[in-house]
């Protein structure tokens, strides 16, 4: 018997309530606990204002919340299915012909739709306020980021006692850490000019850059040519990654010809592939998330039974969505390939769920 669109309608509502209620509420719990750990690392900066502490947490909070929604969905399915089980309505319908499968099919829908949105919408806007974060961040604890790149080339500034530099090249080759087409600008203390440096070609040493037929400029100076020149440096190709854009802080959709930059200039764009596969397999660890509260609410228990059946499936879900984490891992380690670290959870998820329903129908 097919699940009629009244009895349909029903369900998505019964589990968007439920679901909104958790998010709503796992998110003011998350921006409490965050504000008061934004208020401990902030509380020995003096020029620290609570409206800098408040607009941390609000720019940060997008992020924070999409992480939680697997957890939300989770919840939400179980309440939301628990409260008709309680109020004996899947009985009933049950009893009329109506499988798991078409009870659960509206709330699996209507996650799907939510990682779609997720994934496409607000991904994008939680990035644009991390990207925010970052920088508000960056301003108050003086941790500037070392190096940018994009299509135009790569950017990098270093402070060293010998002076403030901030060097471009149009182009890199990322393995060796070779440079083309450079310029150097040198500055006394943070802003006072003091020259400008020209180069062919530089190259990262251990603790230098050197710099190949170059030509140098400064106020007030005629024009200075050397072979050779060597600049000290603190940087290392390891850091200099490091510091590119973070994941989180790029849209979705740009992500990809992100990666196509690091990648063309030699560097590893692992960590940014990892990330866009993981928010691609969102919708499939909300459908899993579903069929594990369908699998252990939708079955009759008696009264003792019925906490430790919740109980059970909550955990079994936090421990799908802690496993996502283990692959990630793996994965930037390389020790799992991307699309093996970014899908398998979801897929594994689905896979059990399926099989809890399979078992549900067939006993």
């Amino acid at each position: 018997m097919r699940l009629r669109p009244t009895l349909a309608r029903y369900i998505c509502r019964q589990f968007l309530i439920c679901w909104i209620g958790f998010f709503v509420g796992l998110v003011i719990l998350i921006g409490l606990f965050d504000t008061i750990e934004i208020l401990r690392r902030t509380s020995r900066f003096t020029n620290v204002t609570f409206t800098d502490v408040l607009a941390l947490v609000l720019f940060k909070l997008p992020h924070l919340a999409q992480r939680a929604i697997p957890f939300t969905v989770l919840f939400g399915g179980m309440m939301a299915y628990w409260r008709l089980n309680r109020h004996h309505e899947l009985v009933i319908a049950r009893s009329s012909g109506i499988s798991a499968w078409e009870f659960m099919t509206p709330v699996l829908i209507i996650a799907t739709i939510i990682g779609i949105i997720k994934i496409t919408i607000y991904s994008p806007f939680a990035s644009a306020m991390m990207f925010r974060y970052d920088q508000l961040q960056a301003q108050i604890f003086n941790n500037h980021s070392l190096a940018t790149i994009s299509g135009k080339g790569l950017w990098i500034r270093q402070q060293i006692k010998e002076g403030n530099y901030i060097l471009h090249a149009s182009n890199i080759r990322a393995p060796a850490m070779s440079l083309e087409n450079v310029i150097i600008f040198k500055f006394k203390g943070t802003e006072k000019f003091s020259s400008r440096i020209d180069a062919d070609y530089a190259e990262l040493g251990a603790k230098n850059w050197h710099l190949k037929n170059v030509r140098i400029t400064a106020p007030e100076k005629p024009l200075k040519t050397l072979p050779k020149l060597s600049i000290p440096t603190n940087l290392t190709q390891e850091n200099i990654q490091d510091s590119f854009g973070k994941p989180e802080t790029i849209s979705f959709w740009a992500l990809p010809g992100f990666i196509n930059i690091l990648e063309n200039a030699g560097f590893s764009g692992l960590r940014h592939r990892l990330y866009w596969h993981s928010q691609l397999a969102d919708p499939v660890l909300l459908c899993a998330m579903v069929l594990f509260a369908a699998a252990f609410t939708l079955r009759p228990t008696r009264q003792g039974g019925a906490t430790i059946t919740i109980i059970t499936g909550v955990i079994s879900g936090v421990l799908i969505y802690f496993s996502t984490d283990v692959a990630y891992a793996l994965g930037l380690s390389s020790r799992l390939p991307v699309f093996l670290a970014a899908w398998s959870p979801a897929t594994v998820g689905i896979l059990l769920g399926s099989g809890l329903l399979f078992h549900l129908e067939d006993g």
